[in-house]
C-alpha cells in the first residue's frame, strides 16, 4: 500500500514532465542558440547571411511557407456544433411505476409472473417517476398503429426543430444537410421527407434517413454530417436529428429477455445544427470513432428484434449484452486513446503492452486514465448496469457519471437522444466552461460502441432546455440494487 501511494503522488509529477517534455527539451536549445548568437554578435551573424547563396534563402524561406499553404488547404475542415435542443416531456405523458404496472396487470397479454418480474426491473432500473411514454401507450391495450406512431414522432422531432430553430435563429431555407435517425420506425415517405414538407426545405437539400442503427446512432448521424460538410461548400449548415419512435415497438408478450425494453424505453429525442462555419458555434468536433463488432454470432444477436412463439414482435437482449458491450468499448476506446490521451498516458499505456507481452499476459492491462483528456462524460443512459460497468471500466467518479444516472432517472432511456440530454445536463449545472473537452459514448445493436470528442467554445449562457423546471431538484440519491 505504501509503494503504491508513493507512486500515485508521483504521478503528477511524471505527467507533468512527460506532457511537456517538447518545451523542456526546447528552452535549453534556446537558451544555447540565443548565447551563441550573442556571443558571436550582430556583425558576425549579418556576415554568415550574407555569405549564402541566393538559393538557398530561397529554400529557407519558401519551403516552410509552402509546406504551411499544403497542410492548411489539405486538411479536413473543422466542424463545429452551433448548438443543439431536446425534446421537453408534457407532464401529461408522464408513466409513473404504480400506474405503468396498473396498465400492466390489466393488460390480459401479460401473466402475473410477467407483472411480478417487470416490478423487479423498474425497482432495480435506475429511472424516476416522471419518465414519459407518448399518449397512445397509456390507452388499454396500448395503441400501436401507423397513425398513433407517426403522432409520436411528429411530436418529438418537430418540437426539437421548433426550439433548435428559435435559438439559432436559423432560417429552415438555411439548411444544407439533413440527417435523421430512428431505428424501429421508418415510414413512407420517410422522416427527412416529413420534415422537408413540414419546414419547406430547398429542394437541393441532401437528405439520409438512417434506420436499425441501434442507440448508437446519434454519433453516427453526426460522423455522416461531418463527412457531408467537409465536402460542401464552406459555412454550409447540417441538420441532425436523432430520436426512437416507441409506440409501434411495444412488447406485448411474456418473454422475459423481451420484456426489458418496455422498462427502460421513453419517449425522447433531439436536433443539432451543424456547421464549417464556428462564427457563432459553441463546440468543435474534435473526433468520432466508430467501433463494429458485428461479425461475431453472439455480437450480432446480442439486441435482436425478433418474434416470440405467439407471434409477438419485440427486441431480444442477450445475457451476455454487457460482456460484448465491455469488449466494444475495450476496441473504442484503443482506437479512441492515441487521438486524445497526453503522451504520458499514452507511454504508460505502450509500457504495458510491452511488458504484458513478455510476461504472457500475467499482468493486468494498464487502463488508460480518460480524466486527464476529458473534463466531461456523457455515457449512453441505456440503463443502470450500463452506466455502472463504464465507471468502472474508466474508472469515473460519481461526478462524471452523475449525467447518465440523472439522465436515466428523469428521462429514462431515450435511444440515441440520451447524450444530448446527459450534455444538457452538464450545462444546467453550470459545469461546463470555455475549453472544456466531453467525451460522448454510446451502444447500439450490431454490435456497435461509438464515441465523440468535443471541446467547449461557447458554454451556455442560460439553461433553457429540457433540465429547465426540475434541474434544482438534482442530483437525487438512487437506492443500491437490492441483491436477492
Amino acid at each position: 500500500m505504501g509503494s503504491s501511494a508513493q507512486l500515485r503522488r508521483l504521478k503528477p509529477l511524471y505527467q507533468l514532465v512527460v506532457n511537456n517534455i517538447l518545451a523542456i527539451v526546447a528552452v535549453p536549445l534556446a537558451a544555447a542558440a540565443v548565447l551563441k548568437a550573442a556571443e558571436l554578435g550582430p556583425g558576425e551573424i549579418l556576415a554568415r547571411l550574407r555569405a549564402l547563396r541566393p538559393a538557398h534563402m530561397f529554400l529557407a524561406a519558401f519551403l516552410p511557407a509552402a509546406a504551411a499553404a499544403l497542410y492548411h488547404r489539405l486538411r479536413p475542415r473543422a466542424v463545429y456544433l452551433v448548438d443543439y435542443a431536446c425534446f421537453r416531456t408534457n407532464p401529461n405523458c408522464r408513466v409513473p411505476f404504480a400506474t405503468f404496472l396498473e396498465h400492466s396487470r390489466v393488460w390480459p397479454g401479460f401473466d402475473e409472473r410477467s407483472v411480478r418480474f417487470m416490478t423487479r426491473l423498474l425497482e432495480r432500473s435506475g429511472l424516476g417517476e416522471e419518465t414519459c411514454l407518448p399518449y397512445a401507450q397509456h390507452y388499454i391495450p396500448p395503441s400501436r398503429d401507423l397513425e398513433s406512431s407517426r403522432a409520436e414522432a411528429e411530436l418529438v422531432i418537430f418540437s426539437a426543430i421548433d426550439d433548435l430553430l428559435a435559438k439559432t435563429k436559423m432560417s429552415p431555407q438555411d439548411i444544407d444537410i439533413l440527417v435523421v435517425n430512428c431505428s424501429l420506425f421508418a415510414p413512407t415517405p420517410s422522416f427527412t421527407d416529413m420534415i422537408m414538407h413540414r419546414y419547406k426545405l430547398r429542394k437541393d437539400v441532401r437528405n439520409v434517413h438512417l434506420a436499425g442503427m441501434g442507440c448508437s446512432a446519434g454519433l453516427i448521424s453526426v460522423e455522416l454530417a461531418r463527412n457531408l460538410l467537409q465536402v460542401a461548400p464552406w459555412g454550409a449548415h447540417a441538420l441532425v436529428v436523432s430520436t426512437e419512435t416507441i409506440t409501434p415497438n411495444y412488447y406485448m408478450g411474456q418473454e422475459r429477455a423481451m420484456l426489458l425494453p418496455n422498462c427502460l424505453f421513453r419517449m425522447g429525442g433531439a436536433a443539432a445544427l451543424l456547421s464549417t462555419n464556428g462564427a457563432n458555434a459553441r463546440f468543435r468536433l474534435a473526433r468520432v470513432v466508430r467501433t463494429l463488432r458485428g461479425a461475431a454470432d453472439s455480437a450480432y444477436h446480442c439486441v435482436y428484434q425478433e418474434e416470440d412463439d405467439r407471434g409477438n414482435v419485440g427486441i431480444n437482449l442477450s445475457k451476455d449484452l454487457m460482456n460484448i458491450a465491455g469488449d466494444a468499448l475495450k476496441a473504442n476506446i484503443t482506437a479512441m486513446g492515441p487521438l486524445v490521451l497526453p503522451a504520458s498516458e499514452q507511454l504508460l499505456f505502450a509500457l504495458s503492452f510491452i511488458v504484458r507481452k513478455v510476461l504472457n499476459n500475467r499482468i493486468r492491462p494498464y487502463i488508460p486514465d480518460f480524466r486527464t483528456a476529458f473534463e466531461h462524460f456523457c455515457i449512453h443512459a441505456g440503463g443502470r448496469a450500463v452506466i455502472d460497468e463504464l465507471q468502472r471500466s474508466l474508472t469515473l467518479s460519481d461526478e462524471q457519471v452523475e449525467a447518465s444516472r440523472m439522465t436515466l432517472h428523469r428521462f429514462g432511456n431515450t435511444s440515441s437522444s440520451s447524450l444530448w440530454y446527459e450534455l444538457a445536463y452538464i450545462e444546467a449545472k453550470g459545469r461546463m466552461r470555455r475549453g472544456d473537452r466531453v467525451w460522448m459514448i454510446g451502444f447500439g445493436s450490431g454490435f456497435k460502441c461509438n464515441s465523440a470528442a468535443w471541446e467547449c467554445i461557447r458554454p451556455a449562457v442560460n439553461a433553457d432546455g429540457p433540465w429547465a423546471n426540475c434541474i434544482h431538484r438534482y442530483p437525487v440519491h438512487i437506492p443500491d440494487v437490492l441483491k436477492h
